[in-house]
This record gives C-alpha cells, structure tokens and sequence, in this order.
C-alpha cells in the first residue's frame, strides 16, 4: 500500500504487512514508510510499514518477498509468517486513515492483512545503500511510539515473535555480518531480548554450541585487544538442530 492501487488483478480483501528489522549494533531498527497527506486543510506526515495488497495470482509469501524486493531491491531475504489480522475496522483508526486510502484508490471494504517479519544485516556502509524508495527510513524500534492504521499492533507483534523465534532458532545470525565477535552476538541478544546478560556465562553457552564457529582472523586497527571472529556453520546448525542460544533455561 506504498503507491497507487490499482485494482485490477488485486485481491480487495488480502494483503500482506512486512517489518522489516534491522541490527545496527547498539540498537534495533524498523523500516517504515513516510505518508505525507492533506487533510481538513492541514498537511500531515506519518509512517506506516510497508504492505500492498496480494496480487490474484501469487501466494502470500510471494506478495511478502515482492514487497521487500520493491523497497530494497533485495531477494532471499530472511522472511517469516507470524500472525493473521482481520478486524472489521482495523482500517478505520482515524479519519484521516481513510481518506489516505481513499487518495489512493485503496479498497474501504474489510481487509485481512497477513504479518511477515523479515531480517536484514545493516551495517554502516549498506544502512541506505539499498532502500529504493525515497520515503523509507530506518527507525530505532524504540523510539517508534505511532503509527498509521493499526501497524504500531502489528510491529508490537512482530518484535514479540521475533524475540521467541530468537530463543529457539539462530535466526539473529541474519542480522549479523558474515564474520562477527562474541561481543557483537552478545550485544545483539541483549538488544533484542531486552536484557542484560553475563558476559562469562554467555561465552560459556556459546562455546557449547557448534555451529558457531572461530575463524583463524581478528579484529584489525582497533585500539583494545583484537577480537576473534567467528562465523555461523547453517551446515552444522542442520546436524544439530536441538542446541539452542535460549539463555531462559
């Protein structure tokens, strides 16, 4: 629901809503929409995630990952279904919510929105690079308090289900470089789950886990003492499905 709609060859009553998390180390970030509108005589600004309704002859993944690839210009990117949401007024927060979608030729009847919550690795050279649309920004998630519809429900959701996912399967490796300190996966942990953890005890847990693997490589140009890098095995992790980073247990 990025741009104009164009209803033929849409489905009017289904569409997918994407969050689009991103770890930037020391914070976690969500990619929103800009929507600046006219109302009543006022001009008004406010984000939304991205979404577009389900096209009639793609499946709901396939919507999810071609709404990504139109804001990023990115494929096979991490992508996972977490909830369904159908309330009759779910559209209907706000006055100038439907006339937003009036503006756009978007359907005022019912819709039912699939949730998709995707990861990315965004560190400082690519934090923009790759956002094709002009009016996405990445915003710390902390700092998002509204949003348009009922979307602040939606990432609310998502970063409940992204912090469940986390303790059970190395999903936060998707939002890490391909080679990374213990400190960087523990800081990332700490972020996400909103916790502090023992820095001794959670390099104990992970030299338990085999398919983080140390790599014969430090850290280069630092002013402390070089870090080893480390990398994640998915080959190993398939062999050992049952060791789990889930440090409530």
């Amino acid at each position: 629901m990025h741009q104009e709609i164009v209803n033929e060859g849409l489905n009017l009553h289904v569409s997918v809503d994407c969050v689009v998390f991103g770890f930037e180390f020391g914070k976690l970030n969500v990619l929103l929409l800009e929507r600046k509108m006219v109302f009543q005589g006022k001009e008004y600004s406010d984000l939304k995630l991205p979404g577009d309704l389900v096209k009639i002859n793609e499946d709901l993944d396939t919507a999810a990952a071609r709404v990504l690839f139109e804001l990023t210009g990115l494929e096979n990117i991490y992508l996972r279904q977490y909830a369904a949401i159908g309330t009759p007024d779910r559209l209907k927060r706000q006055a100038r919510d439907m006339e937003w979608l009036r503006q756009i030729g978007h359907p005022e009847e019912t819709v039912v929105t699939v949730c998709y919550y995707s990861l990315i690795n965004i560190d400082q050279e690519k934090i923009q690079k790759f956002i094709l649309q002009d009016n996405a920004r990445w915003h710390p998630v902390s700092q998002v308090k509204d949003l348009a519809f009922d979307h602040m429900e939606i990432l609310d959701d998502a970063l409940k289900s992204l912090r469940n996912e986390l303790r059970f399967n190395p999903i936060g490796f998707e939002l890490l470089p391909l080679k990374f300190t213990l400190t960087q996966l523990q800081k990332l942990y700490e972020i996400i789950l909103g916790i502090t953890l023992d820095k001794r005890n959670f390099r104990k847990k992970v030299s338990n886990i085999p398919y983080v693997i140390s790599i014969n490589e430090k850290e280069k140009g630092v002013s402390h003492k070089p870090a080893q890098y480390y990398t994640f095995s998915k080959k190993v992790y398939e062999k050992t499905r049952r060791t789990s980073l889930d440090f409530f247990v």
